[in-house]
């Protein structure tokens, strides 16, 4: 059974020898492009299912490879780049990208992150009323959370907090993503604001604040909750 259409879009053709065959192993249909506009030119004519990306290509910058499928595309896109700096991993995610992985990279790994982007496209489509992780469950209708069928009480920019995260769960989300989706796409709020916020809601969600399971920490980034069961 076919894992969907893959596209590997990377310049380094030792990179891409290396990882056909376990990305088919999988049952990922392989397609390549080696630079920015042929794989634009891919999705155009037959879309994939996923992209994995690298942004240091020959002619486009990744970015801007992202930001055009973004016009048009909700495919899960997860960066493979060498570019290891904050700027440029939150540069990635706030254009769209549901994740960033740094090369080199274990097969395991990779593989794990595009199962985790391929469920959460799955949830977007499906548009579901209620997820759980673990001991954590909540009803976006009633807007009720629950731990370990425990009613919890959170604030308003709390339930916010979690929805955001529980809506992308398995995917790294932005401090400018999570200020956008908790004060507004126009707020003027610090990042030490989201990490107040966070630290309220470790405190009434895990079961020990300082070693999170749920509401994981992206160091300088933002934050991942872990993916629905």
């Amino acid at each position: 059974m076919s894992a969907g259409r893959l596209l590997l879009v990377d310049d380094e053709p030792q990179l891409i020898r290396a990882l056909r065959p376990a990305l088919s192993a999988e049952g990922y249909e392989i397609e390549t492009a080696e630079t920015g506009q042929a794989a634009l030119a891919v999705m155009a004519g037959e879309p994939c299912d996923v992209i994995v990306l690298d942004l240091g290509l020959p002619d486009l910058d990744g970015k801007e490879v992202i930001r055009r499928v973004r016009e048009w595309s909700d495919v899960p896109i997860v960066v493979l780049s060498a570019r290891d700096l904050e700027d440029e991993k939150i540069a990635a995610l706030d254009l769209g990208a549901d994740d960033f992985v740094n090369k080199p990279v274990g097969i395991g790994e990779l593989l794990a992150r595009l199962r985790a982007a391929l469920r959460g496209r799955e949830r977007r489509f499906a548009a579901r009323a209620a997820f759980r992780t673990g001991e954590l469950s909540i009803n976006f209708a009633t807007r009720e959370v629950r731990l370990d069928d425990m009613a919890v009480h959170l604030t308003p920019r709390e339930y916010d907090l979690v929805r955001a995260l529980a809506r992308h769960a398995g995917r790294v989300v932005t401090h400018r993503q999570l200020i956008a989706a908790v004060w507004g796409p126009e707020a003027q709020v610090d990042a030490q604001f989201v990490r107040v916020l966070v630290g309220q809601v470790r405190q009434k969600l895990e079961i020990d604040s300082a070693a999170p399971r749920i509401l994981l920490t992206e160091p300088g980034i933002g934050y991942r909750m872990r993916a629905e069961d």
